[in-house]
């Protein structure tokens, strides 16, 4: 079986997605109507592309918490959790979210990603009691808007799509989280993002925990404010029918200020996209993207770097 490729693209209606998001759905026939029904409360989104790892061992937890950003030594069984790993400088290297059940955290991550952090995991096992398996082939994610995301056996996606619909597809799914200003590593973020710069401060970092790599330049920031970039909802000048490609130019006048990461069309705010900005860029500024007009909704303080707005599950 193929790893990636999604046996819901054969659900009537089905359109596939593009870039990281090609093996699962875009929509299923109507992206606007597949949002208000998210909204509702309606359906679940296929995310059956992104990959899985499994880290058993009575050690796992105690392992773990010393290396990511993380409080974990008593993380509870059933309890979500997101953690990253960063670089010496503090920059973000890998992204997980999962849930533990007693004997095994079981994670997800973005799509291509697993490989690279499970080589991590392995260098650093040294003499503690875990094993890392990667379960993509067997779990697949989804996200309901109940219970957020939900790992099922690959096997049974086309029976849990029966039960759960109707799908919606990744478009739909992308417009909600940029609204709701979630980063999505990899695409919001690049080799130099520190959590302060993207509001994972307090969501994938624990600020009261002990030494793991790169927490110096954490705390420096939180303590001083100030991070060196924010980032920012921008909504874009719809009479333009295009949205603008990953990493494009965020220009102020004559000033390169930053880049866009992902874009969307959401049904009640029209296009959007998340960008990070330098710190600096006044918030009232005046902003264009690759030719197109965009206005600036703040969504991590520029001072303090804490998010400023809900977030999805």
């Amino acid at each position: 079986m193929d790893r990636v490729t999604s046996p819901l693209l054969d659900l009537p209606g089905a359109v596939g997605g593009d870039g990281v998001d090609a093996p699962v759905a875009a929509h299923y026939g109507s992206f606007n109507g597949e949002q208000r029904a998210l909204e509702a409360g309606e359906g679940f989104v296929d995310l059956s592309h992104h990959e899985v790892l499994r880290i058993a061992g009575p050690d796992r937890l105690t392992w773990l918490h010393s290396l990511t950003t993380q409080h974990l030594t008593d993380l509870a069984p059933g309890v979500p959790t997101q953690a990253l790993v960063l670089s010496p400088q503090g920059h973000v290297e890998h992204e997980m979210r999962g849930t533990d059940d007693g004997e095994a955290l079981t994670v997800f991550t973005e799509p291509g990603r697993a490989g690279a952090l499970a080589e991590f995991l392995e260098r650093m096992k040294f003499m503690m009691r875990v094993e890392i398996t990667d379960l993509t082939d067997e779990l697949a994610l989804t996200w309901r808007p109940a219970t957020g995301h939900r790992l099922v056996p690959r096997a049974e996606l086309t029976t849990f799509a029966e039960a759960a619909g109707p799908a919606a597809g990744t478009w739909a799914y992308e417009a909600l989280r940029i609204a709701r200003g979630e980063p999505r590593f990899g695409l919001d973020t690049d080799h130099r993002t520190i959590p302060n710069e993207v509001g994972w401060i307090g969501p994938a970092v624990h600020l009261d925990k002990g030494c793991y790599r790169g927490q110096e330049t954490v705390a420096r920031v939180h303590t001083l404010g100030r991070p060196p970039r924010r980032l920012t909802l921008l909504h874009l000048d719809g009479s333009e029918n295009r949205l603008p490609a990953p990493g494009s130019e965020v220009r102020a006048g004559e000033k390169a200020v930053g880049t866009v990461g992902s874009s969307a069309r959401h049904h009640e705010l029209g296009p959007i996209a998340l960008a990070l900005l330098k710190r600096n860029t006044p918030v009232d500024a005046e902003l264009m993207v690759d030719g197109v007009a965009a206005a600036q909704e703040v969504l991590v303080d520029p001072e303090v770097g804490l998010h400023v707005r809900p977030r999805l599950r």
